[in-house]
């Protein structure tokens, strides 16, 4: 494990593995190096890349320098570009996809989004209330809210509050509302998508919920030149090994 600083001097957590053209992982909502999809992804693609995967602010090692903005997690990004060598190829997963898109022109050659949420249908009591429980320290309501609202039955939620590994996901809450901050009305940013220079990949599941395959294509739609693709069987929760033939493809190793 290694760190950057980011500028506003907040140390970003990293880990490097393999060789070849570099490649950033940037995760989805309450995922980071230790709880989440994308130590699995750095095993698949090490071969092929240097692969550096990394904690978003506010999780696992790194720091949490308040107050949040996006610009400052998009800060981070270019930290770890110019750790890599002062260009790269990204690949993001669900909101770690619309963060990598906002960041396409900072030193990326190449971005590969899976599933962007784009979902404008979102409940617009959501935000509201994720910030009060936020704000009242209840951290653990927060990510019941958040996974109830992405469709996980309630009941489910109520079994995984009795877990061990349930305080891991409160430690992580508070960072909830930087991805709703990223996503912002949840529809397609279609003037900054419009503006995207370098070579894209829009992927999705094709067992995946219709709105976020919908979403997918639509991101692809706004993206000049974007090349949209869908993995038969695959959901949200992707598999490495389903998903790492296309990306290695994409980036041309």
């Amino acid at each position: 494990m290694a760190f950057v600083t980011s500028e506003d001097g907040t140390n970003i957590a990293f880990e490097r593995s393999g060789s070849g053209p570099p490649v950033i992982l940037v995760d989805g909502a309450m995922c980071h190096r230790a709880s989440g999809p994308m130590r699995g992804f750095a095993a698949v693609l090490s071969s092929h890349f240097t692969v550096y995967a990394y904690d978003r602010r506010g999780r696992g090692e790194s720091g949490d320098t308040q107050p949040y903005s996006v610009s400052r997690e998009l800060d981070d990004l270019r930290a770890l570009v110019a750790a890599a060598g002062g260009s790269a190829f990204g690949f993001g997963i669900s909101s770690g996809a619309a963060l990598l898109l906002m960041a396409a022109g900072r030193g990326f050659e190449r971005i590969a989004l899976y599933e962007p949420p784009y979902v404008a249908d979102r409940d617009p009591s959501y935000a509201p209330q994720l910030a009060s429980l936020l704000a009242a320290g209840r951290d653990g309501d927060a990510i019941a809210l958040f996974m109830t609202s992405i469709g996980m039955p309630a009941a489910q939620v109520a079994g995984m509050r009795t877990q061990p590994f349930w305080p891991m996901f409160e430690a992580v809450a508070p960072t909830l509302a930087y991805d709703n901050a990223i996503m912002g009305d949840h529809s397609v940013p279609r003037s900054l998508a419009a503006e995207v220079s370098v070579p894209t990949l829009v992927a999705a599941g094709g067992a995946s919920p219709a709105n976020l395959r919908a979403a997918a294509k639509e991101a692809a739609s706004s993206v000049p030149g974007a090349v949209h693709r869908e993995l038969p069987g695959e959901t949200h929760d992707v598999s490495p090994s389903a998903l790492a033939p296309l990306l290695v493809e994409f980036f041309g190793a």
